[in-house]
């Protein structure tokens, strides 16, 4: 592999406008400290949960505390900021007292997102607790079509576990088609598309991925390795290149230059051998290679 020019590069590290990574970053304390983590170990993105992601219950912004947030994201080069929901809503439950108050906390962190600025709120779908797939699909759709917002609202892939809804990539394209919703889009995880059964691997996959959801609908890359096979349905990260995605397979992926466009976020476990910062760093330089490859 060979570079195109020193200077080339020298301009990807100065602009940082053709890779943009980074980690899922604590808002203990305040949110708008997540920049200063986030900064302080080379992220350029980062996604952050709004709230305890184990609660119903979303904290309110103060007027002080949106402009802070604010401030911090104008003077930063942390870009885009995205969101993820709790893990305690189910869009896709047919209980209605679990989908009434799905959709308060999606609401209500929707909210947040328009009065903090932030760009993208990534939902999973949920499961239809048994009610059957096609239930469930018409739940989700319904609940995220009662949502009145500016952030860009994106469906992320599952891994394939027990009544989820999302795993097939074919629905999830029908899922956003019958969103009435403007502004919307795809996350899509890597550990959990491998875990689903698309190997990827495989050099087709990729193409096969961006064909069935449209490359210009995925916004955002959630990029974790697998700790278990293809076909798995276990939703467990690994960290990148060490799991079973590997790095030759995610040479495989990033054969489709796309992707490579899109901001990317680990998920991944802390590793004893190696700093958040130089596990960032050595990620990039792959991700940088696998430009000119």
């Amino acid at each position: 592999m060979h570079f195109k020019s020193a200077a080339f590069i020298q301009d990807i590290h100065n602009n940082d406008h053709m890779i943009r990574i980074g980690y899922h970053i604590s808002t203990s304390g305040a949110r708008d400290l997540a920049f200063d983590r986030a900064a302080s170990i080379g992220c350029n993105t980062m996604q952050i949960f709004l709230s305890n992601p184990r609660s119903w219950s979303v904290s309110k912004a103060s007027i002080d505390e949106q402009a802070a947030f604010k401030t911090k994201e104008k003077n930063s080069n942390i870009k885009p900021v995205i969101a993820h929901m709790p893990y305690l809503p189910n869009v896709a439950s047919s209980d209605n007292i679990k989908r009434t108050k799905s959709i308060e906390c999606l609401k209500k962190t929707a909210l947040l997102c328009d009065q903090l600025g932030i760009e993208y709120l990534v939902t999973h779908l949920g499961s239809h607790m048994g009610a059957g797939k096609s239930k469930g699909i018409k739940n989700a759709i319904s609940t995220i079509n009662e949502l009145d917002c500016k952030v860009c609202i994106l469906l992320e892939n599952e891994a394939g576990q027990k009544n989820s809804i999302g795993s097939d990539l074919h629905d999830m394209a029908e899922i956003l088609e019958a969103l009435s919703i403007k502004n919307k889009g795809f996350c899509l995880d890597t550990c959990h598309a491998f875990a689903a059964g698309y190997d990827i691997r495989e050099a087709s996959t990729a193409a096969e991925i961006g064909k069935i959801l449209d490359f210009d609908r995925i916004k955002v890359l959630h990029l974790n390795d697998a700790l278990y096979d293809v076909g798995s349905h276990k939703d467990r990260h690994e960290n990148f290149g060490m799991g079973f995605i590997g790095l030759d397979g995610f040479r495989q992926f990033f054969k489709e230059k796309k992707l490579l466009t899109k901001p990317m976020i680990m998920e991944t476990p802390g590793r004893v051998d190696i700093s958040m910062e130089d596990e960032l760093n050595e990620v990039k330089l792959f991700l940088e290679r696998a430009i000119y490859n």
